[in-house]
């Protein structure tokens, strides 16, 4: 008589979906309360008077492009690697695509200093066209040819990466909104992110449905007509009139405020560590989840990720509103976050452990990301935001290739050294933020705009 195994399929309960979503809830609902009986003499971010309209006129606008940059950044990646076994790649062309893409944002990380140039606007319009181009590009061709499409999707991504943020920070100071007003777009840019990102595997898999040969191209449509609805409704308003300044004077300007700042350094190493340890995560997670044969619906933990980086974001307001120094919280969530992949790294773990330190590192990704933005609103000149942001990334992206190239080719290190190597580049960005707290904040007085 045979014996018959079976085997179970790990899956998140639903208890945990619904505790994030009311966790925001309370935290988005109680604030507003607190604020008001902890200073009254504030308005709350989530008021709206006839004082704030024009800002929050602009901030629902931005963030509705923004969410949309974001829907379209995460429908690539729902059936990303499924698209390319369909098409037939190997795992080794996967590690060279992976290659191409870095390589390909590392080599222009002088875009955010032509954002700044040209002005911020037209860089988040070639966006939408990197975009538009990849959607075409797949469903013109029975057979994509990868390599094209992944060198687009990584210009678009870094354009991503710093382009949005600079342009509302410049625009903020042009019309002359409050400064609690840009701290609040900042965690709300980060909680829209990570709901936009949900979002798309939903419109990802309702596009897809049941049938893969018709379906797997329908999200190239959905993003070719989403890329066409961002670039019209971006181009209704606030034109984004770029600098009258010649690179001469940008490159004296950058030398001065951005290399010659040792402040904006260390701001600089904590944002290449974090954006280092964030691709690790993502590289290596599936990997690690599924170590020794265990299976797991990686579809249902993926929101749960992303769902604790939204309540990790919602922390923000609360941290800045109780005068705590921003340094610090960044600097515990980068020890947070250190011993954390530590721990994954080198100790074997069931699937639960495994999900609830994942969950914890994201929530510390939603806090820190719109704590690095108000550092850099703190000590970088606006003119000058985009160059430091993309030049600040390329360290990373360097890093990334390295460890790309040691694993995938040469396999002369394994998955747990790679998480340790992010696990220690989080303690620098502590120490970073630590030392930043220490020499203290002296405005940039002798700036003057371009």
């Amino acid at each position: 008589m045979g014996v018959v195994i079976e085997s179970s399929v790990w899956e998140p309960s639903a208890s945990v979906y619904i505790f994030i979503f009311l966790s925001c809830f309370l935290s988005l609902s109680l604030f507003p309360v607190y604020l008001s009986k902890d200073a009254p003499t504030k308005s709350s971010p989530f008021s709206d008077n006839p004082t704030t309209s024009s800002s929050l006129r602009f901030q629902r606008y931005f963030l509705l492009l923004y969410s949309l940059a974001s829907v379209l950044e995460g429908l690539w990646s729902v059936y990303g690697e499924f698209e390319l076994v369909y098409y037939g790649i190997s795992k080794e062309d996967t590690v060279t695509l992976m290659l191409i893409g870095f390589g390909a944002a590392l080599f222009v990380c002088f875009l955010g200093v032509v954002s700044d140039l040209m002005g911020q606007k037209k860089i988040c319009l070639l966006f939408y066209t990197l975009h538009i181009i990849v959607g075409i590009w797949k469903r013109i061709t029975s057979s994509p040819s990868f390599w094209v499409a992944n060198v687009c999707l990584s210009l678009a991504t870094s354009i991503f990466s710093f382009s949005f943020e600079t342009w509302v920070v410049v625009e903020h100071d042009k019309q002359g909104h409050r400064q609690d007003i840009l701290n609040e777009t900042f965690w709300l840019m980060t909680f829209f992110e990570s709901a936009s990102l949900i979002g798309s595997q939903v419109i990802g898999n309702w596009l897809v449905g049941s049938n893969l040969e018709k379906g797997i191209a329908s999200p190239s449509t959905a993003v070719i007509s989403l890329a066409i609805v961002g670039i019209i409704y971006m181009s209704r308003d606030y034109d984004g009139t770029p600098q009258s300044v010649t690179f001469k004077d940008y490159k004296v300007s950058f030398c001065t405020y951005i290399l010659g700042d040792r402040r904006i350094w260390l701001l600089a190493c904590a944002q290449a560590c974090l954006h280092f340890s964030i691709v690790v995560f993502w590289i290596l997670w599936a990997p690690t989840l599924v170590a020794d044969g265990r299976e797991v619906y990686l579809g249902l933990i993926y929101p749960c990720l992303l769902g604790a980086r939204m309540l990790g974001s919602t922390v923000f307001p609360w941290l800045i509103n109780a005068s705590l120094r921003t340094e610090d919280c960044i600097a515990y969530a980068f020890i947070i976050q250190g011993f954390l992949l530590s721990i994954i790294a080198y100790d074997y773990q069931e699937i639960g452990v495994l999900v609830t330190q994942f969950s914890l590192f994201h929530a510390c990704i939603g806090l820190i990301l719109p704590s690095l933005a108000r550092l850099r609103t703190m000590y970088v000149p606006n003119e000058l935001r985009g160059g430091m942001i993309s030049l600040s990334l390329a360290p990373a992206n360097a890093a990334i290739l390295f460890v790309l190239m040691q694993r995938g080719y040469y396999r002369t290190i394994e998955n747990a050294t790679i998480i340790a190597f992010a696990a220690l580049g989080l303690f620098v960005a502590a120490g970073c933020m630590h030392v930043l707290k220490r020499w203290g904040k002296q405005p940039y007085q002798n700036w003057h705009k371009l």
